[in-house]
């Protein structure tokens, strides 16, 4: 018999890094399942433009995932709503296109603060609340980047490795308490992130949307391994039984390799300032 679906109308969740990209989209799948949404966001003024958009009493509250202390009072304003149900810990940065040994300090340790600390200090604050009321879900989003190593990218690649295995311990450590986790694992997503990489014959984008409507079903269905499209999981799959040299045959053969390491610059012009600029207190 098949396992009966969640309900989520009337949960309330906290996003983090919300105000754009996956974030946005996750917030707007979720009030169409009936949820109640804060997004929380270091650029409060494009939070609160996105809550005004997506409506339906959607909170915008201001949130620097790098500092504990932030994330705490944004908890604490969410709970100001109710309990909280569902935690998507989705603030991220990728600064790539450089060797790891020509990468700068600095941006080493920003994406460090906010890919890894960022999503530690959500489980942190958010996961005992949770377990003081035998429920709740926490959504990690990691990357593809977190199940393989991709030259220019290799820092980017280490954080979601990171949040991979960070997943893998919680969902042990959770077993049996009430509280859930899922991990997300989408390819190349059509936002700023990943301005001016190009698509292989073996990498292709997706769009926030589709990363938004597999989190509504893995919350519905209790999922932990979200890959985002599904058909990553297969391959996922064949790269593990796969020698070493035939795993790195095949990545070469779909350029994957090419992805992270030869990037347009220009294009991420944008992007890379805004991502230098979000270590705000520091």
């Amino acid at each position: 018999m098949a396992r009966q679906q969640r309900i989520l109308t009337g949960q309330l969740a906290a996003i983090t890094g919300g105000a754009r990209g996956i974030g946005r989209a996750t917030a707007q799948a979720f009030l169409r399942e009936g949820m109640r949404v804060a997004i929380g966001d270091l650029d409060l003024a494009a939070a609160q433009q996105t809550a005004a958009e997506l409506g339906h009493g959607t909170v915008a509250l201001p949130l620097n995932v790098t500092d504990r202390s932030s994330v705490k009072a944004f908890l604490d304003e969410v709970e100001g709503l109710g309990a909280i149900d569902v935690l998507v810990n989705n603030a991220g940065i990728m600064q790539v296109g450089h060797r790891l040994w020509e990468e700068d300090d600095a941006t080493t340790q920003r994406m460090i603060d906010i890919n890894v600390n960022g999503v530690m200090y959500g489980i942190k604050e958010a996961v005992p609340r949770m377990l003081a009321r035998g429920r709740g879900h926490v959504v990690n989003v990691a990357s593809t980047a977190g199940k393989g190593g991709f030259p220019g990218g290799a820092t980017y690649c280490g954080t979601k490795h990171h949040v991979v295995g960070l997943s893998e311990a919680l969902r042990g450590e959770l077993r049996g308490t009430g509280v859930d986790v899922s991990c997300v694992m989408p390819v190349l997503v059509r936002t700023e992130l990943t301005a001016g990489v190009q698509e292989t014959r073996g990498v292709r984008y997706v769009q926030p949307a589709d990363v938004a409507d597999e989190i509504v079903r893995a919350l519905k269905d209790n999922r932990f391994d979200v890959y985002v499209p599904r058909s990553v999981a297969q391959v996922t799959r064949l790269m593990n039984v796969l020698p070493r040299r035939g795993r790195e045959a095949l990545s070469r053969a779909i350029k994957a390799d090419q992805v992270l390491a030869h990037v347009d610059e220009g294009r991420r012009a944008a992007y890379e300032l805004r991502a230098s600029q979000s270590d705000v207190g520091r």
